[in-house]
């Protein structure tokens, strides 16, 4: 007995394939602005000399910079799960869930073209 493998047809993985290389491209856009911003403070803390509110602004700066930080931490981490997105898109194993061997569902894949879980497994977790 032949084992029918569940997956997406080429034309399909071609359009997924499409939708995961824009949004890559997005988020390094995305991620070089927010890198850029904790990395290349150009000013140096020069533009205002005067000790009044210096160390409030300080403080927010630093607060500013680790969210930045944690958001880029994330956007790489994004960004990693979609370049694995195309891994599976070369393999022919994207779309399928990796508990259930279903099929996700087009619409999920749409908004989340890096998801290895369908809502149904995703909701058993």
């Amino acid at each position: 007995m032949s084992e029918i493998k569940v997956r997406y047809s080429d034309e399909d993985l071609a359009a997924f394939k499409v939708l995961v290389l824009e949004k890559i491209a997005s988020a390094e856009v995305d991620l070089e602005m927010l890198e850029s911003s904790y990395k290349n403070n150009s000013d140096n803390g020069t533009d205002d000399t005067s000790p009044t509110f210096k160390s409030f602004d300080e403080g927010a700066d630093t607060m500013s910079k680790e969210a930045n930080v944690q958001l880029a931490i994330r956007q790489e981490k994004f960004i990693r799960d979609l370049k694995n997105a195309l891994l599976r898109i070369e393999n022919k194993t994207y779309g399928v869930c990796r508990v259930l061997g279903k099929l996700i569902q087009k619409e999920r894949l749409k908004l989340v073209p890096h998801a290895t879980l369908s809502i149904e497994a995703k909701r058993k977790q």
